[in-house]
């Protein structure tokens, strides 16, 4: 059981960052600074909420999601690790790993100069990850909320021997609607369409997404643009330590067997996720970290 009290005593800063807990009994950091505000979930170190101030939401959350151990979070800012997917071998094992189904530890909070505030939090290797996974290793999640809320990924290999992981910081972007945006920045790159499993490359401006569509944009670190008509903004979304862009909406037909999404709920969102994996995993020696990281913000 995890004291809200006593992390709020250790780690909370007065007027900035509090826990308490929110859906589901799950135990939340709720960050409020003068830029805006983020709700982030220990279980799975989830993003579910950034609010800028002037702005609206830029997450979408499904409203049907479950908020209980044991289960994925669906919308916001699922962490997948130390797989992207199923897992190549044994499909019996969790899709996109388990670091989004396990509880992380508060690490550190601070309060910076320039007014952001840093959230820290880690999963260690440990029995119940080792049922799953067999490496020693640290992994820590890096929240810092401002104007752009930048989300890092840091792994640390502390065995004797190398080991290589996936991984994905799969954000859904909450949109006017599907049929009202365009996603600006993969022309020219070649993808891998999982509905197909063909390659492809992309020759257009401007992605429109008018069917199911899963890419995985190869060997790119590029930044895109996430342009709302609707909304009138322009989502302008970065990263690190990335070399697969991944652009995902289920379409219709999918949506509808999905238990924990409204039938309706694919018009709403789209995930682009700043991904390691497929010909792109990290292979990381004893005694070295690797980050993956994604920056976002509404680009004036």
């Amino acid at each position: 059981m995890i004291d809200t009290d006593e992390l709020d005593d250790q780690f909370g800063i007065e007027g900035e960052i509090g826990f308490m807990e929110m859906d589901g009994d799950l135990v939340f950091a709720n960050i409020s600074n003068k830029y805006a505000d983020a709700d982030i979930c220990l279980y799975g170190a989830h993003v579910t909420s950034f609010r800028p101030v002037r702005t609206m939401e830029m997450l979408f959350m499904s409203p049907d999601t479950n908020f209980e151990e044991g289960k994925a979070i669906r919308g916001g800012i699922p962490v997948c690790f130390p797989w992207f997917g199923p897992h190549k071998t044994n499909n019996s094992l969790p899709q996109h790993g388990f670091g989004r189904l396990m509880y992380w530890d508060v690490l550190g909070t601070k309060s910076l100069p320039n007014g952001e505030t840093q959230l820290d939090l880690i999963l260690k290797s440990s029995e119940a990850t080792k049922a799953y996974w067999p490496h020693d290793f640290e992994a820590i999640m890096h929240f810092t909320v401002g104007a752009q809320l930048t989300v890092s990924l840091e792994v640390r290999n502390i065995s004797a021997e190398t080991f290589t992981y996936g991984c994905a910081l799969h954000s859904y972007f909450v949109i006017s609607d599907i049929a009202h945006i365009g996603i600006e920045g993969l022309q020219g790159l070649s993808y891998l369409n999982q509905l197909t499993d063909t390659m492809g490359k992309q020759e257009e401006a401007i992605l429109k997404i008018e069917e199911p569509l899963t890419r995985h944009y190869q060997n790119t670190e590029s930044a895109v643009v996430l342009a709302d008509e609707g909304y009138r903004r322009r989502i302008r979304i970065e990263k690190e330590g990335s070399k697969v862009t991944t652009v995902w909406n289920p379409g219709a037909e999918a949506c509808v067997a999905m238990s924990d999404m409204p039938d309706d709920g694919f018009a709403s969102f789209v995930c682009i996720e700043a991904t390691a994996s497929f010909d792109y995993q990290i292979e990381l020696a004893p005694g070295t970290s690797f980050q993956t990281t994604q920056i976002f913000g509404v680009e004036e």
